[in-house]
């Protein structure tokens, strides 16, 4: 499914206009990267959790060489589905 997907399903189910559906998707999208920028958690009620995590630095091996090289720190973005997702996947 893609952003062009979401619009238009917002679009045939709640009767907004296409310009609308694509502004309460984009609304939607940018608050969630803010949020996620400023390093606060999302929850979402039957649908899961998305947190950004803080790697440290780490030395890892270049497969190529086999030389030793240093991995910098980074945040990266986890997603934890909730027990309805999982159990909406799987019983589907």
């Amino acid at each position: 499914m893609t952003k062009a997907d979401l619009v238009e399903n917002i679009y045939q189910k709640t009767g907004f206009s296409k310009k609308d559906s694509a502004d309460i998707v984009e609304t939607v999208f940018d608050l969630i990267k803010t949020t996620l920028e400023e390093g606060e958690k999302i929850k979402i009620a039957g649908f899961g959790n998305f947190v950004v995590k803080e790697k440290a630095t780490r030395r890892g091996r270049n497969p190529q060489t086999g030389d030793e090289i240093k991995i910098s720190s980074r945040r990266i973005l986890t997603f934890k589905p909730s027990q309805v997702l999982k159990n909406s996947i799987n019983d589907g």
